[in-house]
């Protein structure tokens, strides 16, 4: 028998619960020194010498011995085979699973708008897509076609004129599924490339990597340290920390079924969270004995454990409303309100990036197939950020356009606050319109 999960059990009454909490959600995923000193390595590299620092860098950290960038291309005719080397089942639950985000996406499509005032003055918002954009796919530990759709899916739906996709393949291994993604996805090109010089070479192009616009899609603490120091040159999703559950459950859920989604995160890598919030301390200790009996019986045990002891958490409130004031202040990533009438509870949730309400709604669900995306804001970033949507790659400009009796009537107000300002031509370019 293994040795029993040494979680952390909190209660909301503990004198240094605010202590112990902050503690265990403090998450800095770009700290590390010598990381910063790879990424700005690399990065000059890449943007001083091109494809030929690329493939260094490539077989140097991936275990390659590539000699040309072409070896590094899928072309189209891989990914239309990959799609056709899959089971009949893989390939029906892509489709799938494709269908749904890209319905549910197709509800987040903006488009531009106007209006005209009385005096025939014209102002509104032109929404136009990006032009082309890059997806950073995870390899390594594990490898993500889930990914791929979710990231590239939206992206299509708003239009985007070329999608770029990077995955690393170390030691030339590729999962054929995350390739038979990127073809029913549409992505347009497919460079096995990872890293802090993938990111370099969507940021800064290549002779064969061309630039795009903005970079989606989570990675190691290489990738989340280069795509902050790329912002500007592009833009960027969001830099990503390690992947969070936060169940809220009554005590009425089946307690294997609660341990089982705290192992759906958990299982992602060692620093990842997971934590239990319930009124009910009998309940809480119910999961705890399902943790320990069912851990011995995953694949990523090890991982599952050190995620639960190192940043994990029990904790036990007075009632709901409690748990209420834990789920804004923690913002998780993920939250299952596993309780009786999730609906009653919803208003009150301000901070989280996806709400999976009820006992039946398990977080995985989320990751693959529900529709929404699974892109999520980490580290309690979700008080100011949202899910990756259409709307990442649709940009808005504003539109302006005066009738002569309006550019009269506002070019007054505009004179007045501009000598205010001190700014007598920008006063002056608003008075030459004034017709009185």
């Amino acid at each position: 028998m293994s040795e029993p999960i040494n979680i952390k059990r909190l209660t909301v009454t503990d004198g240094d619960f605010d202590a112990r909490l902050d503690q265990l959600l403090a998450w800095e995923s770009v700290s590390d020194s010598n990381v910063e000193r790879v990424v700005t390595e690399v990065l000059g590299a890449i943007r001083q010498r091109g494809d030929e620092a690329l493939i260094e860098y490539t077989n140097r950290f991936d275990r390659r011995e590539v000699k040309t960038m072409s070896e590094l291309e899928m072309s189209p005719d891989a990914l239309v085979q990959a799609l056709a080397a899959i089971s009949d089942g893989e390939h029906q639950a892509l489709e799938l699973a494709a269908e749904r985000i890209r319905r549910y996406h197709q509800y987040q499509y903006q488009e531009s708008w106007n209006y005209r005032e009385a005096d025939g003055t014209l102002l509104g918002q032109q929404i136009t897509p990006l032009d082309r954009v890059g997806i950073y796919v995870p390899g390594g530990k594990a490898s993500y076609p889930s990914s791929v759709l979710m990231n590239a899916l939206p992206a299509k739906v708003a239009g985007v004129g070329e999608i770029i996709m990077v995955v690393p393949a170390p030691d030339g291994e590729l999962n054929p599924l995350v390739l038979a993604a990127a073809a029913i996805a549409g992505v347009d090109r497919v460079f096995t490339l990872g890293g802090a010089q993938a990111v370099a070479a969507l940021a800064y192009g290549t002779e064969t990597v061309p630039r795009v616009d903005k970079i989606v899609g989570p990675g190691n603490i290489y990738v989340a340290t280069a795509k902050r120091a790329v912002f500007g040159a592009v833009g960027l999703d969001m830099v990503a920390g390690p992947s969070e559950i936060l169940v809220v459950c009554d005590g009425q859920t089946d307690p294997d079924w609660i341990a089982m989604d705290l192992f759906s995160q958990a299982e992602h890598d060692e620093d990842a969270q997971a934590i239990l919030v319930s009124p009910d301390k009998a309940f809480l200790e119910r999961v705890s004995d399902s943790i320990n009996r069912l851990l011995p019986t995953m694949e990523r045990a090890p991982i599952i454990r050190a995620a639960l002891e190192k940043r994990s958490a029990l904790i036990s409130v007075a009632d709901m409303d409690e748990a209420v004031m834990l789920i804004n202040r923690i913002a998780p990533e993920h939250l299952e309100l596993s309780v009786a009438d999730p609906e009653a509870l919803l208003p009150r949730i301000r901070h989280a990036g996806a709400i999976f309400m009820g006992r039946y709604t398990a977080e995985a669900l989320g990751d693959y197939c529900a529709g929404p995306n699974h892109v999520l804001p980490t580290s309690m970033t979700a008080r100011f950020s949202s899910p990756l949507g259409v709307y990442d790659f649709q940009k808005r400009s504003s539109v302006i356009m005066c009738s002569a009796e309006g550019a009269s009537v506002l070019g007054k107000t505009a004179s007045t606050l501009a000598r205010g300002e001190s700014l007598t031509a920008h006063a002056r370019s608003a008075e030459y319109r004034i017709r009185d």
